[in-house]
């Protein structure tokens, strides 16, 4: 299982995913954060990046905040 601290930016004007150098990993988004579309536009980002299935993907922590924290069970 890999643990990623997760700072997001929603309503960028494009999608992408890097990792700073303090192992944090900066996701912009373009979706906007209302009724969980940002959560949701994240799982789909980290999904493609990482090429594992949505449902490996698990917000634990600050759902409602730019500051999560995300588990991915690799396959």
């Amino acid at each position: 299982m890999r643990e990623l601290y997760v700072q997001v930016k929603p309503g960028s004007s494009k999608e992408s995913v890097e990792q700073l150098e303090d192992g944090r990993w900066l996701v912009r988004l373009r979706a906007k954060p209302l009724e969980g579309a940002a959560n949701n536009a994240l799982i789909e980002l980290l999904s493609r990046t990482f090429d594992v299935p949505k449902s490996h993907i698990r917000i634990v922590c600050g759902e409602a905040a730019r500051f999560k924290k995300v588990l991915i069970q690799e396959a």
